[in-house]
């Protein structure tokens, strides 16, 4: 069993954080709000300190789950950041999800340290959290991402190194653009259905076993219909991520009209008061344009 630290408890980092606990290692964890980082000490009989250098003093595995790339920045540089007190040898595991361009330069500043950097960015949503079964992309050298596979296998079920430093953060780019499309789709689908008078319920019965199904179609589609959207990935959040999808896609060229457009609408939904709110929440923006109508 390895010596840890997890920088970062949120609704992601607090259920990651616990399984490296019940997996055996020895974790020491931080968190702003440092409440939070002793009632998770308390919790899991682990250790937790009052600054990022703190928590990663001797550790063999770091692993960060913050907000964005200046939270991130703040975990791991400066005189109490990370890279000021982790030792030389040790692996640093970033599981945010940030710009890769943030991600090369941490991993330049690591590498400087003696340290190895992976970029590990989840999917999975809160419950793949909880319940240890995540999706990790990773980007990185190959000798860091073996050493820390063993790890990350605690709280991920699906882990893969895609490439060099940046190579998961790019990944999870694909990620975000394919779930903002299935969203709307999924949006639009249920609008249509309540429109003509179905039972929105018995229609996704019947084709979510077929080519048009998908995750977002079984495990949102009840609380569409019920209009209920006080959980899972926050539109905020979203639309963070899709600003970094249009910021790397101005740098390599690539055309993303619709997720250009699908922003947007997530924009129209934060105008709503929906910031907070579920991504499945877009169906709620249809439904305002109707009765708006």
């Amino acid at each position: 069993m390895a010596k840890c630290a997890f920088l970062g408890l949120g609704v992601m980092g607090y259920p990651m954080a616990g399984h490296l606990a019940a997996q055996g290692h020895d974790v020491t964890v931080f968190n702003r709000t440092s409440t939070k980082a002793e009632a998770w000490a308390k919790a899991h009989e682990g250790h937790w300190a009052a600054t990022p250098r703190a928590a990663v003093k001797d550790a063999d595995f770091v692993m960060s789950c913050v907000g964005n790339d200046d939270d991130l920045r703040s975990v791991v540089l400066g005189d109490d950041g990370a890279l000021a007190g982790i030792k030389p040898g040790a692996v640093f595991i970033d599981h945010t999800t940030v710009s890769a361009a943030v991600t090369r330069e941490l991993h330049a500043a690591a590498l400087a340290k003696g340290v190895a950097f992976v970029d590990a960015p989840v999917s999975g949503g809160q419950a793949g959290a909880e319940n240890g079964v995540l999706s990790i992309m990773c980007g990185g050298d190959q000798a860091a991402f073996d050493a820390a596979l063993p790890v990350m296998s605690a709280f991920g079920r699906t882990v893969k190194r895609l490439g060099e430093s940046g190579a998961g953060q790019l990944t999870k780019m694909v990620n975000q653009i394919c779930i903002a499309g299935l969203m709307q789709g999924l949006s639009e689908a249920l609008h249509f259905a309540e429109k003509a008078g179905l039972d929105g319920r018995a229609v996704i019965e019947v084709i979510q076993g077929g080519a048009a199904g998908s995750w977002q179609m079984v495990n949102r589609h009840e609380t569409m219909l019920d209009d209920q959207f006080d959980h899972g990935f926050a539109v905020d959040w979203m639309r963070k991520d899709l600003g970094i999808c249009l910021a790397t896609a101005e740098e390599n060229g690539a055309s993303l009209p619709g997720t250009a457009l699908i922003d947007q609408y997530y924009k129209d939904v934060q105008n709503m008061g929906g910031g907070r709110w579920d991504t499945s929440s877009l169906i709620k923006r249809l439904r305002a344009l109707d009765s708006s109508g």
